[in-house]
């Protein structure tokens, strides 16, 4: 016998078999969440010409007048007339380069993209979206490049819809999400990769201007899919150093814009020093032993590598 307070193996079998179905409706339920998630794709409405459907109603109103004089069938013409109103709530219109979206007491029916006049169902809700190309500039946005150096950039974001069904609902607002998902685009590029690169075939902001728009637009185009948005294009329109550091950041390229510029004249210098000589030894204008070669070496690199211009010295003596 248990003692009271202690569980049977009765009461822990019946916990077991609570917990097992707890846990198969935690299961189900979130695989309903997960089927709700309903992704729209965009399909063409039902639809008939307007003029058509415009000789329609006109028909039906003159057969209620019909009716209605003849006193012959009050109650039909009643219908009639029903149903003429009901036809003329079908009637829209749609203008070049726009999309109809149609959706029938909560329900999406389809889309229409042809401009014209045109019947579609009665009493159906009918939404307007622009398929026109449009332009989205981004504020001028501070953010830190993959070196940690603060930056300022922005970005043009030419874009256009090509799913109305995704644009209106699968996101609650489309163009305020391809404004905050630009900005989310934008501040990630310019994390992953320096401003400026002081080292031979670097990738940069700065340098790589094309190849840094083309991963805009990949990652923009990655990101706004989802609202039936197309991005025709993606570029920087401002790019400099944060006011804080933009003076150190000038005395750095300044300074890096000098030591090529050495290393240029060095270069230049070595090999105009190395034709003079192997000129002279070809001529055999002058012999020269080492230290004079290297008294020449010396005074021609000097000339060339000065950045003033330098004075004549006549040796009236003797280099021993």
């Amino acid at each position: 016998m248990s003692t009271p307070g202690t569980p049977t193996k009765y009461d822990l079998h019946f916990l077991a078999k609570v917990i097992s179905l707890k846990y198969q409706i935690d299961i189900h339920l979130i695989s309903i969440m997960e089927k709700g998630v309903v992704r729209m794709k965009e399909r063409k409405a039902w639809v008939i010409n307007g003029f058509v459907g415009i000789l329609i109603i006109a028909a039906l109103l003159a057969a209620t007048l019909l009716l209605l004089i003849n006193e012959t069938a009050p109650v039909l013409g009643i219908a009639l007339i029903v149903i003429g109103g009901l036809l003329s709530s079908s009637i829209t219109v749609v203008q070049p380069n726009q999309a109809m979206v149609v959706t029938f007491f909560g329900s999406y029916t389809g889309t229409l993209r042809e401009s014209g006049l045109w019947m579609t169902l009665p009493l159906s809700v009918r939404k307007k979206v622009s398929l026109r190309v449009r332009n989205f500039n981004s504020a001028k946005l501070k953010v830190n490049d993959i070196e940690g150096n603060p930056i300022e950039i922005a970005a043009v974001v030419v874009f256009r819809v090509v799913d109305s069904a995704k644009a209106l609902f699968d996101v609650d607002n489309y163009m305020q999400f391809v404004e905050i998902q630009s900005e989310t685009a934008l501040r990630h590029v310019a994390n992953k990769y320096p401003y400026d690169s002081f080292e031979e075939g670097g990738y940069s902001l700065r340098g790589n201007s094309e190849e840094v728009a083309l991963e805009l637009s990949r990652e923009l185009q990655d990101r706004l899919s989802v609202a039936g948005v197309e991005v025709m294009e993606a570029r920087l329109t401002h790019l400099a150093y944060s006011t804080e550091i933009a003076s150190a950041m000038l005395q750095r390229q300044q300074a890096s814009a000098i030591l090529a510029a050495r290393g240029r004249i060095v270069e230049g210098a070595v090999g105009m020093v190395q034709m003079a000589i192997l000129q002279l030894q070809r001529e055999g204008v002058i012999e020269l032993d080492e230290e004079r070669k290297a008294a020449m070496i010396n005074n021609l690199l000097v000339a060339i590598v000065s950045d003033r211009s330098a004075n004549p010295v006549i040796n009236t003596g003797s280099l021993y």
